[in-house]
């Protein structure tokens, strides 16, 4: 089930935060830039991971600390084009990318069972892509994946979202 909220995912409750990035992103900006100054540990493991695994677009990665409500997990999925030039900057994204970035992410909530997910409106900042395009994604794999899935449409800083359990909401 997918509930549509409005507010600060970094407030969110769900135990997995996903959110769009290049393959060797360097988190400089938009909710990558929250992430890395929240959880710097998941930054570095990242960095670590990007250099050693070299991941592709379409991927995703997925990291496990604590955070202001216990246990948390990040997911981020590799929705735009790297940039393997010194000092380049990410490509943006692609709706293939997204496809299977949102594919592969279903297949481990189904096999983790995590209690739900928050995500932004995914690859639609900084990567580019227009909602109308990634919202359909997020419904096909997402809908039906285990876990109530809460889509942050619309940022409010420092404003807890009600999360109410996966039910369905028409706002978005």
């Amino acid at each position: 089930m997918i509930q549509y909220v409005h507010g600060d995912i970094l407030l969110s409750t769900s135990p997995v935060i996903a959110h769009g990035v290049a393959p060797n992103d360097d988190f400089h900006t938009g909710l990558a830039l929250q992430l890395r100054e929240q959880f710097p540990a998941m930054y570095k493991d990242f960095r670590h991971y990007a250099h050693v695994g070299h991941p592709k677009a379409g991927d995703f990665w997925v990291w496990s600390g604590t955070g202001p409500h216990g246990s948390v997990r990040i997911a981020s999925l590799f929705t735009q084009e790297g940039s393997y030039e010194h000092g380049g900057k990410p490509g943006r994204a692609h709706t293939e990318h997204v496809n299977h970035a949102l594919k592969k992410l279903a297949k481990w909530v189904e096999s983790e069972r995590p209690a739900s997910i928050a995500l932004p409106r995914l690859a639609t900042g900084v990567g580019g892509l227009e909602w109308t395009a990634v919202e359909p994604l997020i419904q096909q794999h997402l809908a039906n994946a285990g876990a109530p899935v809460f889509v942050y449409t619309t940022y409010a800083k420092g404003v807890a979202a009600p999360e109410l359990g996966g039910v369905k909401s028409a706002s978005r």
